[in-house]
């Protein structure tokens, strides 16, 4: 990580934007995850942030250099806030490439990868492709089966092979649903299906019929009456569909049906979906320690 100290940007309220940039000789994600983590720790600043993935030469790392240079040129003439830099680089050529720049970068990789090697004994082979790469075969090819079962078992468009699903969402449009299943399966392998709950469906507090016999696997969301009002307006102004009245009477019914069948319920009204989605897996691990995780991860880690 490089000892240059950044200028002070100013007081909060000076509306000062600080440059961010994410830098990665794969697709950058982990810069952006673990940079991100950072600054939402300091929310009375903003941030303009720009990713850089893929610099797989030392030509392309020159580009990038020339580009951060001249963002803290502009910082040293009083113009602009100078640039935070998050790299996740691991290929050496390009990392002591991109080092050279005078703006000061934080090595997401380097100040970890030195303590793993040094614990390990053995130094790592510094592929880029191993972090967000194909990896194992079999264990991308299972995530990619659970997508394509999330994408079929979509708001209850089909209950082919429902006994398959790992797990089960249920709730009332727009509570969440699709966002959380997909996450799900592409992160984590597993195969989920979710069900809307109609009017027809909240009469009773008896299960939906297509999911009646799988309760073990049934997940329920809920949200607050004003959120879900609030979203259902964007998509269906002025609607019946959106109105607080409708949003209350599905929010409470749906919860008397979870309460009825002790399903495990989420509220997602000020969750993001990778909360909601840890919530899922912690439970599972509670309740069903044999739930199968296929795809938790490529050898390198997550993507």
């Amino acid at each position: 990580m490089s000892n240059a100290a950044l200028p002070p940007v100013g007081a909060p309220d000076d509306r000062t934007v600080v440059p961010v940039f994410f830098l990665s000789d794969s697709t950058g994600i982990s810069a952006e995850i673990m940079g991100n983590a950072l600054l939402i720790q300091f929310p009375e600043l903003s941030f303009d942030r720009t990713l850089v993935p893929f610099i797989a030469t030392v030509e392309m790392a020159r580009e990038v250099v020339a580009q951060l240079d001249e963002a803290m040129a502009a910082a040293r003439a009083g113009t602009a806030a100078a640039p935070l830099v998050f790299c996740t680089a691991v290929v050496d050529e390009v990392r002591a490439e991109l080092f050279r720049t005078t703006a000061p970068v934080i090595d997401l990789f380097g100040m970890h990868m030195a303590r793993v090697e040094e614990l390990l004994g053995v130094r790592g082979l510094r592929e880029a492709r191993r972090l967000h790469g194909v990896g194992d075969v079999r264990r991308y090819n299972d995530r990619m089966a659970a997508v394509e079962f999330a994408i079929e078992h979509d708001d209850g468009q089909t209950f082919r092979a429902i006994e398959r699903a790992d797990v089960i969402l249920l709730a009332p449009s727009r509570c969440g649903k699709t966002p959380t299943a997909m996450y799900l399966a592409l992160q984590h392998g597993l195969f989920v299906a979710n069900y809307p709950l109609v009017d027809e469906d909240l009469e009773s507090t008896d299960l939906p019929r297509p999911v009646r016999e799988h309760a073990a696997k049934c997940f329920g969301l809920s949200t607050t009456v004003t959120r879900l009002a609030r979203v259902r307006q964007e998509r269906r102004p002025n609607s019946r569909y959106a109105s607080e009245a409708q949003c209350r009477f599905e929010l409470r019914q749906a919860a008397a049906m979870y309460d009825r069948h002790r399903l495990p319920t989420i509220d997602t009204s000020s969750s993001s979906v990778e909360e909601i989605a840890a919530v899922v897996l912690q439970t599972l691990k509670r309740t069903r320690p044999g739930t199968r995780r296929p795809a938790s991860g490529t050898p390198g880690g997550n993507p």
